[in-house]
């Protein structure tokens, strides 16, 4: 698959199309390591990025509400060429934003992105071997056209332009102000008024001891309740590494470490959920109130890492209750009021402001049509390949971060192996590579996730299959054996010139 001259074809008074060797969806923190990882193998090879919204940073640039952070640390989250050099390993949003951009400055990235191009279809043309993508300009409506060799989605998998909110009922008659946090305003003020946040996952706990700080109480209220542990905002053995040795050599082995410590708490949390419900009960017991009511608030029907665990730094969150600035209460709504919402139980939360952490709306490659040769790709007739490929799709790979460690670990192996595989293509004159299903292999969910945003959403999604190379593995160091130093060729992958 040898490199092309970047050049625009013009056809009577057809708009130009563009020509690039790869095509790289989405500015986010997964699209900017894709470009780094591709030019630094592929110094002569021609890229672009689309992305539909106005600036870098995907999910970081997106969300705006307060206290918005990682949960993953950022050594695992940082990319692996880039060293995270901050000094808290929970990092807040706007240093991770300043961390995307920063890399793709310095490595000329940005002058690559296509802003406010959205794609809405790509087909593949096997006699031309490649793909011809329409993507509507946000900004004017325009619909604009590119074709590629090959094409990566980094879009992530969850819908930007909108969160899931439940039908609430009486929710036009509240006079107060609801919130989604994926659309936070900028004005909204808080400071001195009662806050009720809907919700129990991530951006719950994340929100509540930050609105805490002006807010005049601040009250989460989850149907169910979250394993909830507590991780220092900043990693001592990280920042006394930097002190001692070069920075990349510091980097590498504090995300190793990271890692492997990841790794054992989910295998653990797998293979004796018994024993890690109770340990997880004693670090609780620690950080809350005595006797406060752990077992209604704060211990889940599920086992540790059936859904994602959720960490608050330094627990802020813990520290709130102790404070009684933040008061959970489990319960489900009846309905909402004129002053706020009134439970099952009969109780009533008086609210001058509600904010709905209700969770995300899941979309899979940001609502592209996929086509090949005129035949639009039903994807959920398709079969994930190692994760990062789709059976039957040629020359496309796709980025989804693991769901129990950090995202950019996957995105950064997903990126090398493509690397990989069309330097293969290169040495060996092919201009295609697809996987082909192996029709013994029986079909699983593609996120074998219990949480209520998979559930919705994930029958529309690719399958994974019951073993290699189309089990979908949430285990780093497997796959940095397969993706990093495995095989590229098998019997599933099929290559022609």
């Amino acid at each position: 698959m040898p490199p092309t001259d970047s050049a625009a074809e013009t056809t009577g008074a057809k708009a130009p199309v563009e020509h690039v060797d790869v095509l790289i969806i989405g500015a986010g923190l997964s699209g900017i390591g894709a470009a780094y990882h591709l030019q630094d193998n592929f110094p002569r090879r021609t890229y672009a990025i689309l992305e539909s919204r106005e600036s870098i940073g995907g999910t970081w640039d997106l969300f705006r509400y307060p206290g918005i952070r990682s949960d993953s640390d950022m050594y695992t989250l940082g990319y692996r060429f880039k060293p995270w050099s901050g000094e808290k390993s929970i990092a807040d949003g706007p240093s991770i934003l300043e961390y995307v951009r920063t890399t793709a400055a310095e490595h000329g990235i940005d002058r690559n992105i296509r802003f406010q191009h959205k794609v809405v279809r790509a087909e593949w043309s096997t006699p031309d071997a490649q793909w011809t993508v329409d993507a509507e300009r946000t900004d004017t409506g325009e619909t604009v056209r590119f074709t590629a060799n090959f094409l990566m989605s980094c879009s992530g998998y969850y819908r930007y332009d909108e969160g899931y909110t439940p039908e609430f009922p009486g929710l036009d008659r509240f006079a107060g102000q609801v919130v989604h946090p994926q659309k936070w305003p900028e004005d909204l003020d808080y400071a001195g008024k009662r806050v009720v946040i809907i919700g129990s996952g991530a951006t719950a706990v994340t929100l509540a001891p930050s609105m805490a700080a002006e807010a005049a109480h601040v009250t989460m209220l989850q149907r169910s309740p979250t394993y909830i542990i507590s991780m220092p905002a900043k990693d001592k053995l990280a920042n006394r590494l930097r002190r001692h040795l070069p920075a990349k050599l510091a980097y590498g082995l504090t995300r190793l470490k990271n890692a492997s410590v990841a790794t054992a708490i989910y295998q653990l949390c797998q293979r004796y959920p018994d024993f890690m419900k109770g340990r997880i009960r004693q670090m609780q017991e620690k950080w809350l109130p005595k006797g406060y009511d752990i077992d209604t608030h704060f211990t889940p029907r599920y086992n540790p890492w059936d859904q994602r665990l959720c960490l608050v730094p330094n627990g802020d969150l813990f520290r709130s209750i102790r404070n009684d600035e933040v008061s959970i209460v489990t319960d489900h709504i009846d309905t909402f009021t004129e002053t706020g919402i009134t439970l099952k139980s009969g109780e009533e939360l008086h609210a001058d402001v509600v904010v709905t952490a209700t969770g995300l709306n899941l979309l899979a490659f940001g609502g592209t049509t996929l086509a090949v040769d005129g035949r639009d790709i039903d994807l959920a007739d398709t079969m994930a390949y190692k994760g990062m490929m789709l059976s039957g799709v040629p020359n496309f790979a796709f980025v989804i971060g693991y769901t129990n460690a950090s995202w950019t670990l996957k995105a950064d192996l997903v990126c090398e192996y493509v690397c990989r595989l069309l330097a293969h293509m290169d040495a060996n004159g092919f201009a295609q590579c697809a996987p082909a299903r192996d029709s013994s292999v029986e079909e699983e969910p593609f996120l074998d996730f219990a949480a209520g945003y998979v559930l919705r959403s994930v029958e529309s999604f690719p399958k994974q299959g019951s073993e290699a190379p189309w089990r979908l593995r949430m285990n780093y160091f497997r796959d940095l054996l397969t993706l990093r130093h495995g095989k590229v060729v098998d019997d599933a992958m099929a290559f022609r010139p």
